[in-house]
């Protein structure tokens, strides 16, 4: 390898939030010897979207970020994406809950956005490297000739979930120097450092909805108004009126203002006859379901019938299952046991062990 190759290796370009985490990012790639810029990525405008300190992205968040920067002597500046946001993340957003669905605007982000925008402009600037904040960890399967994306050695802080889309290219150029540590780790390195933002607490918020109203904001968007409808039962018996379908979600309980001896839970969104399906407990469960959008990582395509764990969900702990492709991006998860609230719009997001296999949007349930 000669000089100039081994410069253009020990770039890097690193995703800034203004948190702990993207800052001791930075500093661990500074400690390994690389030459670092800093950015963020302004997404959306603040004054628009009633965006506050809770949430990513804020004036707050770049003045810290700017500073953590600058004290580690590291060139700064914002990248403004608002345009591609909008185009890519929020109208999907939008059109899935209209849809029927719920989506999860921050695997959106992190593809797109994260680890597409990002990357491009990373190149653009000869940096060889993106690196974020991430808890989780890129290897290379040699064998196979693929990179590999495994959960960080932090169980309660593993981000692998909402990382799955991300492609061969983007694995390629990416770090995530948190992997092998936790949060408390993290917060210790900051403090030693002196970093402004070593007990910032982090953001729970989707960054463009920060009071959490989905409904209100896709309204204001939109300016449309979602017309009321029935509430039904499975047999299609009229429960009482809802106000607009994208006011609810697979699983919720609360907020319905249906009297009965027991909760009813909504499980279905019919959009097309602008009805809200209501159920007790037991209609929440599935076997199965089907997904569209695939995109595989550890290998290029499965073959057969799969057998590994799934989640359908962030938080949730993976369920054994069998998994069929079929289709160029299309599979069904069969699982051991019945699911609770599958829901079209999230990911199932595969799982050999701590190796994440790939993953997909959910389309529907399979029952």
């Amino acid at each position: 390898m000669n000089t100039t190759e081994k410069k253009i290796n020990r770039t890097a370009l690193i995703a800034m939030s203004g948190g702990v985490d993207s800052s001791v990012a930075a500093w661990l790639m500074i400690q390994r010897g690389y030459e670092c810029e800093g950015v963020t990525m302004r997404l959306y405008h603040n004054e628009e979207n009633a965006c506050n300190f809770k949430t990513c992205c804020s004036d707050k968040d770049v003045a810290d970020a700017r500073r953590v920067s600058a004290s580690m002597g590291m060139p700064y500046s914002v990248l403004n994406f608002t345009d591609a946001f909008d185009e890519k993340i929020i109208k999907r957003f939008v059109s899935t809950y209209e849809d029927g669905g719920t989506p999860n605007p921050c695997i959106d982000c992190n593809r797109y956005m994260k680890f597409e925008k990002l990357l491009d402009t990373a190149l653009e600037r000869g940096r060889e490297k993106i690196v974020t904040g991430h808890y989780a960890r890129i290897d290379y399967d040699v064998l196979s000739e693929r990179f590999v994306l495994k959960k960080g050695l932090d169980a309660d802080k593993d981000q692998s979930y909402v990382l799955y889309d991300l492609t061969q290219d983007q694995l390629s150029h990416t770090v995530f120097p948190l992997g092998e540590l936790t949060k408390t780790q993290v917060r210790e390195i900051a403090a030693e450092n002196g970093f402004l933002n070593a007990d910032k607490r982090e953001s729970q918020d989707i960054c463009f909805v920060p009071d959490g109203d989905y409904a209100s904001f896709i309204e204001n968007y939109t300016g449309k108004k979602y017309e009321d409808g029935d509430f039904v039962d499975a047999e299609g018996n009229i429960l009482g009126r809802h106000k607009g379908v994208i006011h609810y979600t697979i699983g919720q309980r609360k907020g319905l203002g249906i009297a009965a001896e027991s909760p009813y839970y909504v499980t279905e969104l019919d959009t097309a006859g602008n009805r809200v399906v209501l159920s007790h407990g037991d209609g929440l469960f599935a076997r199965g379901l089907y997904a569209g959008e695939l995109n595989l990582i550890s290998v290029p395509e499965i073959s057969g019938e799969l057998r590994c764990a799934a989640k359908i969900r962030y938080r949730q702990k993976e369920q054994p299952c069998i998994v069929r492709q079929t289709g160029s991006d299309r599979i069904e998860v069969i699982f051991d046991e019945p699911q609770r609230a599958i829901t079209k719009g999230q990911a199932v997001v595969l799982y050999d062990g701590d190796t994440v296999i790939g993953g997909g949007r959910i389309g529907g349930r399979m029952e």
